[in-house]
């Protein structure tokens, strides 16, 4: 989509917008059936993601998608709270996806994981993303611990399950490495389609359908955090509710480790979302 069609999709209407997402979910589900799942973080947009899925398929008599959680070690007890409550009211079928194999060698952050010490498909991965060191320090949000953590369970379940599409609640607005992304982006390595519903909403969109539509959210966000991550990088900035801030002029993600933010688009390519 040309910068022009991105700017018009951007500056619609709300129910517009609700509307041409749910669209682009009946198409995923058509198409793919019970080999599409859903990427579901438990934070903002992917909840409201996975409420428009379930809106969908209540129209449509189709069975909601299962979910995948992705546990990096490091989770927020509120998101996993505000996980298992949503669970519980919406009847969501929930895969968690970990990483055994490094958490098995840890106890806290910081703590050191020798490569000779992972198992070899770790090890193949750490190869693949030119990691060279016999030994690092867990922490999930760094560059080995992102695609050890997130990308290589994903990857696996994908491989193991035959899975064709996963859907994930990235925003064009959200950060830059994001802003070339495509409603159905084919991946490799596995092959799989992305399906990206919320590429035009922007932040204050997600904000205003989670409040018109009474859609829960983790508590967090009312004590001022505007993204969720990993617990140990992750901070506030402010100490008002993440919706009464100013979304339009201050950055979304600011709040969460930078060294991330700085290489996402390595992560991207890698396979993260």
């Amino acid at each position: 989509m040309t910068e022009k069609g991105k700017k018009e999709m951007s500056s619609r209407g709300l129910e517009e917008k609700i509307n041409f997402s749910k669209n682009i979910i009946r198409e995923a589900i058509e198409r793919f059936n019970d080999r599409l799942v859903i990427a579901w973080t438990g934070g903002k947009d992917s909840t409201t993601m996975l409420w428009l899925y379930k809106t969908t398929c209540a129209e449509s008599g189709k069975p909601l998608p299962r979910c995948l959680f992705i546990n990096e070690g490091d989770v927020f007890p509120e998101i996993l709270e505000h996980v298992d409550a949503v669970k519980k009211m919406w009847e969501v079928q929930i895969i968690e996806l970990k990483n055994d194999d490094v958490l098995n060698k840890i106890k806290q952050i910081g703590d050191i994981v020798k490569v000779d010490d992972l198992n070899e498909r770790n090890k193949r991965e750490l190869e693949h993303i030119g990691f060279k060191e016999k030994e690092f320090a867990f922490e999930p949000e760094s560059f080995e611990g992102n695609h050890l953590m997130k990308t290589v369970p994903m990857k696996l379940f994908i491989e193991d399950n035959r899975i064709e599409a996963v859907s994930t609640a990235i925003r064009w607005d959200e950060q830059e490495a994001r802003k070339e992304e495509v409603y159905l982006s084919e991946r490799n390595n596995p092959p799989h389609t992305r399906v990206q519903p919320l590429l035009h909403f922007r932040e204050r969109d997600i904000w205003n359908t989670i409040h018109k539509y009474k859609i829960p959210c983790c508590s967090l966000y009312e004590l001022g955090y505007r993204s969720l991550g990993a617990r140990c990088s992750t901070h506030k900035n402010s100490d008002i509710p993440a919706w009464k801030q100013d979304l339009e002029n201050t950055p979304e993600r600011v709040g969460r480790g930078q060294h991330k933010e700085k290489i996402m688009e390595q992560l991207r390519s890698l396979g993260y979302m």
